[in-house]
Parts: structure tokens; sequence; C-alpha cells
């Protein structure tokens, strides 16, 4: 396939017109992505009442390859009824996640009952019907509810308030499988389960460390900050097991100087193990230590344990780092180095962080290292975990948890003058592991694909089979919808974001609420997910005196609730007549207080893992995203930046390739103490360290064990061992 020296650059303009031609000319994907409208993609968020392609700053033109495919995705014609009685289920059970993507939007209202070789259409009064039946019959604590990231702010709370009513707390959402690890170390660190940082301080800071993420692929947009630290003279360190392209050169298409000019991101690019990364981190914290550059008054005036803290970091022994990192003495006394001579400090990470067994220590032992010289509380400087969906941070926000907070928990109970359970909730893994033993009877998914995002995926397919009813409201197929298949599967046809007949809101990684005007339905038949959760409420809870279903479903009402009860969110009540979005207060730390207890920071200290593997026949294996895919949606079959054209591939160094005795695109049978792969091909790819591998998600989730950070109950997904044989 071609070959792309960068990422961006011409062949993202070049795709561009592409998919502008599949949504039906330049002008009309123009006016969609300039909509007054948050992007449908990532959580750095842009559009909203400044217009599409703008971010919080107010920069224009701020679009990328994901906010395009997205929008593509839901400019689609229509899967029309003849499509359901073509394809058989054993045939879509066939069909690759990007097979089932682009087959278009979802219109119809579709029912799969246990043993039928076809899905049917059905009215919207009949799948109505049959989950109220069934939801009735069952316990409310025999249901659990599933929400993406994708959805609004207001969908979001009023389903969890629809769940609880109905009588359970068995509410989670996709935060379970990504930065749940993520809240939970930064809590436990500062007091907070969100970015300290706003998009702003990005732009006032010296240096940025980006660690176990790759977002060229998956972020495209933060790429233009970073570009603009680099033309600041700032540096950005990188630390991932793979050397990626787009975060050693990238072209922002918008930007004519960094067309023309120089393309370089990292300044400096360091690669451990996957799974060293805990060693990695305390050892840089350990040489600026011994530098005498850590910032002891601060240490001492905002911190706990500060000597405790600085006599664990004296008695680690280099050996012991080098060893359980990969990662040479010298390499992490240079990271030290430059951190030290950096006067605002910006630390970024994403799922190469929080997905292994200790992702909660990950994340502390970053917030340590950024404590080390007070680089938390101060502008231009702090934590900054890069979320995925564009509101997954807004729906945790907002009540998506097994465990309301207090605040919103005594607020809905004055609120409303209802009593709300309080039976402790299952958190998603939980939900998977009662419904595979049969303790759970009935899923409703606010979108997303819940089978596609579970780890060992030949158990998640059981347990969701199990299910008597499994409810979905999505735009477009999946492979959930075809494999994780009930006595009773639902597919309900929702609106895009930008379709939606009301504003809705959303929640970026920086804190900043935007609002969505919504629009015209580009095709009849999917209703708003508001109207759709709101039929449901009424069905299953019934009005009261303070709870009409009806006026629930007015998108009005619901933020009038919610700036009642949410904590920071007093602003969203008049949004809509308004226009002014707003930053929640209280969550950017500019100055040194904290929102622990005693308002002091933590330090942890930590038992540094072994690396995972250690027999010569074994690979530590990561999966990853592709550059033409986000989260389980798969855009496009190809790589770019990685140079693959196909997914069924064992990335790995040709120095390991050499070691098992096999070679380059050789079929291989992968295995892992859950499942087995076979025919792939064990490709030369020397851009990651000897000892590694590379596979894609989300097919490749059939070897991940479900092995969780106790903490967090975020699963493994990253540094699983293999095992390659010839096929």
């Amino acid at each position: 396939m071609r070959k792309v020296n960068n990422g961006g650059g011409w062949a993202a303009i070049g795709y561009t017109f592409k998919k502008a031609r599949e949504a039906g000319g330049t002008w009309k994907l123009f006016k969609a992505l300039r909509s007054k409208n948050a992007c449908k993609t990532c959580a750095l968020g842009m559009g909203g009442q400044a217009g599409g392609m703008v971010n919080e700053r107010g920069s224009f033109p701020e679009v990328c390859k994901k906010s395009i495919q997205a929008m593509t995705s839901d400019m689609q014609p229509a899967i029309t009824a003849d499509f359901w009685s073509r394809q058989s289920v054993a045939e879509l059970q066939q069909w690759s996640p990007r097979q089932l993507e682009t087959s278009g939007r979802l219109i119809q209202p579709v029912l799969h009952t246990r043993g039928a070789t076809h899905f049917k259409t059905i009215t919207w009064n009949e799948a109505f019907e049959r989950i109220e039946s069934h939801l009735k019959r069952l316990t409310p604590d025999e249901t659990f509810w599933y929400f993406s990231g994708r959805s609004s702010n207001e969908a979001g709370f009023l389903l969890q308030l629809a769940a609880r009513l109905y009588g359970t707390n068995n509410v989670n959402n996709c935060s379970y499988y990504c930065h749940q690890a993520s809240g939970v170390g930064l809590n436990q660190s500062l007091g907070t389960g969100t970015a300290t940082v706003t998009l702003d301080d990005l732009e006032k800071s010296d240096l940025a460390m980006i660690i176990g993420g790759n977002p060229a692929s998956n972020h495209p947009r933060l790429m233009t900050s970073l570009t603009h630290l680099r033309r600041r003279g700032g540096r950005v360190i990188v630390i991932n097991p793979v050397r990626e392209l787009g975060m050693e050169r990238f072209r922002i298409p918008s930007d004519w100087r960094s067309m023309l000019f120089n393309a370089n991101i990292a300044t400096h690019y360091y690669q451990p193990h996957i799974g060293g990364d805990l060693a990695m981190l305390s050892g840089i914290a350990k040489g600026v230590v011994e530098r005498s550059a850590h910032d002891l008054p601060f240490l001492q005036q905002y911190c706990r344990d500060v000597d405790g803290y600085l006599a664990w970091l004296g008695q680690l022994s280099w050996s012991e780092l080098e060893a359980k990192s990969g990662v040479s003495e010298r390499d992490m006394r240079e990271i030290a180095e430059l951190y030290s001579n950096s006067k605002a400090a910006i630390f970024g990470w994403t799922m190469g962080i929080t997905h292994h067994v200790h992702g909660v220590e990950n994340v502390n032992a970053i917030v340590n290292l950024a404590l080390l010289r007070g680089m938390v509380g101060k502008q231009g400087a702090g934590m900054m975990p890069i979320r995925g969906h564009s509101n997954v941070q807004g729906i945790g926000s907002v009540g998506v948890t097994p465990k309301l907070k207090d605040a919103i928990f005594d607020g809905l109970q004055q609120h409303f003058g209802v009593s709300l359970p309080t039976t402790p909730g299952l958190d998603t893994m939980a939900c998977m592991e009662a419904a595979q033993n049969g303790q759970l009877k009935a899923a409703v998914c606010l979108g997303g694909n819940l089978f596609g995002s579970n780890p060992d995926a030949t158990y998640a397919r059981e347990a969701l089979c199990k299910l008597e009813t499994f409810v979905t409201l999505s735009t477009t197929l999946n492979t959930g919808h075809v494999h994780a298949l009930a006595d009773q599967t639902l597919i309900l046809p929702v609106l895009a974001r930008d379709e939606e007949p009301q504003p809705t809101t959303q929640e970026s990684m920086f804190n900043y609420v935007r609002m969505s005007d919504g629009g015209p339905a580009r095709l009849p038949g999917p209703r708003s997910e508001i109207q759709v959760i709101a039929e449901l409420g009424k069905r299953l809870v019934g009005d009261s005196a303070a709870i009409r279903w009806a006026e629930m479903g007015q998108g009005s009402t619901i933020r009038h609730w919610i700036s009642k009860v949410v904590p920071g969110y007093a602003a969203i009540d008049n949004i809509d007549k308004t226009k002014k979005e707003f930053l929640i207060e209280g969550r950017a730390y500019h100055r040194p207080q904290f929102g622990t207890p005693d308002g002091k920071a933590v330090l942890f200290q930590y038992a540094i893992p072994n690396l995972a593997g250690s027999d010569q026949n074994q690979l530590r294996m990561m999966t990853v995203r592709s550059e033409g895919q986000f989260n389980t949606v798969v855009y496009e079959e190809e790589d770019l930046y990685r140079g693959q054209e196909r997914r069924d591939l064992v990335l790995m160094h040709t120095d390991d390739i050499r070691r098992l005795g096999l070679k380059p695109d050789q079929r291989v049978k992968v295995s892992s103490e859950v499942g087995e792969l076979s025919g792939y091909l064990a490709r030369a790819y020397d851009s990651i360290k000897p000892g590694n591998a590379l596979m894609y998600y989300p097919e490749a989730n059939v070897l991940v064990p479900r092995t969780l950070d106790p903490q967090s109950k975020t699963p493994a997904f990253k540094a699983v061992v293999v095992t390659i044989v010839p096929a």
C-alpha cells in the first residue's frame, strides 16, 4: 500500500474530498461540519455555539479525519426493509466491523428472536410493548443499563434517572473499559476525577509529556496544540512502546506553515516495554530528586507523606527500574533533566496507561511526577487525561455511574420527592459476569458496542447471548448487534446529534460544556434518544406528581434538573436561551488547592511490577486502534500511518520473527490463556520494541483475559501474554 511520511498532510486532504463524494458533495459535508453541533468523535470537542470546526478557544478551522468519518457515516443512505430479508444473521456474523458500519443508517426498529435465521422489522409500538412487557416481569436488579459516551448529557441523565426510578443502580458506562483508572487515580491523588487543565493551559506550557497514547491517530486535533508548543520552543516527550509516525511528524492540513515547513512533533521519544510504565515513571521521579530539582517547599506545604515518598524513591535501585521498564538509566535521567528544566509542564495519557492491572497506580505515578516539581495548581501545567468519546466525561458528570455522588443522590431525592435504590450497582464487567451466570436477564444500551468493547470476546458473546432481552439504541450496525443475540434482541434506530429536534449538551475533556443545536432528520424513521427514553420511562415507571415523562422528554426540562443536582452545572439551566457555553467551576487547578478532604495532594508508593511474559517463546501484546477507526468503529481497513493494508496481523519486531523461527507474513496461530486466532500474518514492524507486539482491537479481544485493575475494574487490554506458532 501507499506509504506516507507524516501524519495529516496532503493524504488527509485527499481523504476529505473522497469522503465528501461519499456524503453527496464537498459543500454538503462542509455545511454539516459547520453546523452548530459538537463534534461526534473525541473528547477534545469542537463545535457548539461558535459553529462547527471551532474549538473552545475560538480557533478555526478545527476539524480532523475522525470528525469527517463520523459525519459521513451519519450521512449514509438508509438500510432498507429488504436488507433484513436478504441478509441472514449467519451471513451478517461473517461481516467485518467496517462492513457492518458502512451498510447504511438504521431507520426501522428491528427484532431478532432466538433461533430465527433473520432479523425482521417491527413497529415502534411493538418494540416498546416487548420491552415493557419483559422488564415489568423482572425485578429491577435483574437488568443493567449501559451508556456509550457519544450520547448527550440530557439523554444520559434521563436514562439513568429512569433506571433508578425503575429500581436499580446497575447503571454504568464505557469509561469502565477505558479511563476509569484515570478517574480513580486522580481522585486518590488530587481529589478530582478530570483534567486539571484547560485547553488554554496547553497553549501556555513549555513541555508536554504524552504517555501511552497515539493522539495523532485517535485525537488528531491535539496535534495543533503540540505544534504550537514546538513553535514556542517547547519540548514534546513521547513515551510509548511503539514509534508512531504521527507523533514524530504531523502536518496540520488547515495550517499552511505546518504543511510547508517543519512537521516535527516529538523532540524526544522513548520506548519502554509494554507494562513498563510504572518502573519508568518512578525512575524519572528518582532522577528528578537525585538532581535536587524537586520543589521541596511546594511538597511540604501542599502534599502528604513527603518524607516517606522521598525515602521510598531513594531505595529504588536503578538496575531494578531498568529491568522492569526496558529503559536505560541514562534515558530515565535524560527525561528527568528535560523535565527539571521545564517551567510549565502538562502530562497527557491515554489507554496505554489505564489498560493495565496497575492502571490506577500508573496514574498515581504520573501525578507523583507532576507534584514533585509543583506542576499541578498553576497556569500552563497539570494533568490531562486524553479521554475518548465526545461526551464520555459528561455522561459521568450527570450521574451515569453505579454509585451516585452524594450531592446528586440527595438532590434527586429532594427535588423529585422519590426514594432511590441504595443496593450497590454493578460495574460493567460485573454486569457481564452476572449475565453469564444468569443473575441478569435484560440489558438496555444507549449506543456503543458493548460486545465489541469487552475483553475475552468468547466469554462476552456467551454472557450477552444468555440474556432474555437485549436492547440497543443505535444509528448504524455493529458487531454487537449480530453476535450478542438474546432471546429477543431489539435495535432501536435513533437520530444523530446533529439531527436532534431539540438542543443537547456535551462536555469536553477540558470540562467545557457546549450546546448542539441539532437539526433536521436526514431520514424518516429514527427517533430522538430523549424521546425514546421518555417513552420507556413512562411505560416502566409511570407519571407521578413530580415526574411527568412528557415534560421530561423536553431537553430544557432535563437541563433544569441537571442544573439543580449536578455540581458545577448550574449554568446549564438557560444555556438554550443564553447560548453561553461554560467551563465547569472548581475542576481546573490553577492554585494548589486540591479536592481531597484536607486539601492536600497525596504522594503514592507502590510495588513495581515485573514485566509479563518471561518465557522466550512469548510476547507482550497490546491491542491498538488503527488510524482508520474510532473506538470499536472501523471506518477503513487500512492503517495508513503504520503502513498496513489489512487488520488480520500481528505486528512484531524483525528480531522476534527471527527468534521465533518465523518468516515475515507467515500465517500463524496466536494463543493466550483465554483464546486463539489462527491464520493471522506475522508481519515485521520494527517501530515496536522487541519483545512486544501489536494487534488490532476489537478483533484481538478474543485473546484478552478478563483481568482487571482491582481498584478501577478496568480490563488489562495491554500486556497480554501471547504465544505465536506457525498456523
